[in-house]
């Protein structure tokens, strides 16, 4: 399967990728499949089911109402999230959804939304959507939040439904073929991606699709620095970025700016205020998913503050080459946190951003590839297990954590020459292994690990 980079990096709302953004999408999918099958006008009645992961910690990552915004014909690049809270109330108020933007039915969220303790086989964050009129069902489909937004209907598994298949110049599903790619043709990462999403799409649509993204994310961190208060969910976690903020400019003189202890400081600002963002429900870019969204903008935020020679084809490159390692880790092992752990979302953000922030500092494809091992070998084995089911603790500070770790793996891998002793390849397969044999307590279910070490007093 060809990967665009767009289909990593989407414009979307919080707090969770896979918990919000992708069952809006698979219900806002369902509603045009209705619509194209012209069923829409038939319909009475909608039940939603959730199963696994997302009816284990689906309320704290909003996906029940991700589910009847969807239902409404909202998508999750277009909505705008203050119309959330109100449009929610009023259908728990009233009783009534309008399907589609235009059929009125009843809806019952405790009777037709449903949150099931039992697993299917495919994905641990399956749903069932099942339309019913006057005469009985109309249409049934189960759909696979697979992390980072994507999501898989179920008449697509073993190739039930048609794919688009997209012939791109240099294919690769490995590091390694990626690299021999790169030496073959003399390219750059950043360049071999460009001229793979040329397959899709004209240069010009692809730099201003992805200064789009960027322009996203640094509205994002703008929002995060701005607002201030208590983030929802019950945890009484308090916002800090923008008192950090404050903090951070007052000690703005040129001795302490420059220094590399305040320069970590910016960066952990940053990776704060994008998920701080996320964790209220605001607009962001899913990098590769909500969860991990702070740490690719915080490093490349960190690149734009203290380069003084940085541009917006800075941007463009960082954010193509970061996309070759989210595309391995996705291919490979996996972005979802219900698969395989925190490892699969921080650890392929961290792997991503050294990769990015490795090619604009000019290194070699095989720097570039040692970087990106660095950052996601000590990764490895990192738990979901987010408190309340909420992507709030430990996940705001490990998002700073990872961002600052991302640097310190580029710097480490300009310092020496591309050969290193475990491979990228090598350490992604070691991610989906352990994923594998990882308990699914630990797997964003919210059983297991911080999520029940905490004591509510």
């Amino acid at each position: 399967m060809a990967i665009s980079v767009f289909d990593l990096f989407k414009i979307g709302i919080g707090p969770s990728s896979s918990h919000t953004v992708g069952p809006m999408r698979a219900a806002a999918t369902f509603v045009e499949a209705l619509r194209r099958q012209d069923l829409l006008g038939a319909v009475s009645r909608v039940e939603v089911r959730l199963y696994g992961s997302l009816s284990a910690t689906g309320v704290g990552h909003a996906t029940d109402r991700a589910c009847l915004l969807g239902l409404m014909g909202e998508w999750p690049d277009r909505i705008d999230p203050h119309c959330i809270g109100p449009r929610i109330e009023q259908l728990e108020n009233t009783g009534v959804l309008v399907l589609g933007g235009s059929q009125t039915i009843a809806f019952d969220c405790k009777r037709d939304l449903l949150l099931l303790d039992e697993s299917l086989p495919y994905h641990p964050n399956a749903m069932t959507l099942e339309a019913s009129g006057s005469d009985g069902l109309l249409l049934q489909q189960t759909y696979y939040s697979v992390g980072g937004g994507f999501i898989v209907e179920a008449a697509e598994i073993g190739g039930g439904a048609p794919t688009q298949q997209v012939q791109l110049p240099y294919e690769f599903s490995s590091a390694e073929e990626l690299l021999a790619l790169c030496k073959r043709n003399n390219l750059r990462v950043s360049q071999l991606m460009m001229a793979n999403e040329l397959a899709w799409r004209e240069e010009s649509e692809v730099r201003s699709g992805l200064l789009q993204l960027w322009a996203v994310m640094r509205e994002c961190v703008a929002n995060g620095l701005s607002n201030e208060g208590i983030l929802p969910g019950g945890l009484k976690v308090k916002r800090r970025a923008a008192k950090l903020h404050r903090s951070l400019q007052e000690l703005g003189k040129p001795n302490v700016i420059g220094s590399t202890l305040s320069a970590m400081e910016w960066v952990n600002l940053f990776a704060l205020a994008v998920n701080e963002e996320n964790a209220a429900g605001g607009r962001m870019v899913t990098a590769p998913t909500n969860g991990a969204a702070g740490i690719i903008p915080a490093v490349l935020h960190y690149y734009m503050k203290f380069n003084p020679e940085a541009c917006d084809n800075d941007v463009v490159d960082f954010l193509l080459a970061a996309a070759s390692v989210g595309i391995l880790c996705k291919k490979n092992a996996s972005i979802s946190g219900a698969e395989v752990g925190c490892q699969g979302e921080v650890g392929s953000a961290c792997a991503m951003a050294a990769a990015g922030l490795a090619d604009v500092l000019g290194a070699t494809p095989p720097q570039l590839e040692n970087a990106a091992e660095i950052a996601l070998e000590h990764n490895l084995g990192l738990t979901c297990d987010p408190v309340g089911g909420l992507v709030q603790v430990p996940c705001i500070e490990r998002n700073a954590i990872a961002a600052v770790k991302a640097i310190n793996a580029v710097q480490m891998a300009l310092r020496g020459d591309g050969e290193h002793f475990i491979s990228l390849d090598r350490v992604i397969r070691t991610m989906r292994d352990t994923g594998a044999d990882m308990h699914e307590n630990y797997k964003e279910t919210s059983r297991g690990g911080l999520a029940v070490a905490f004591v509510e007093c």
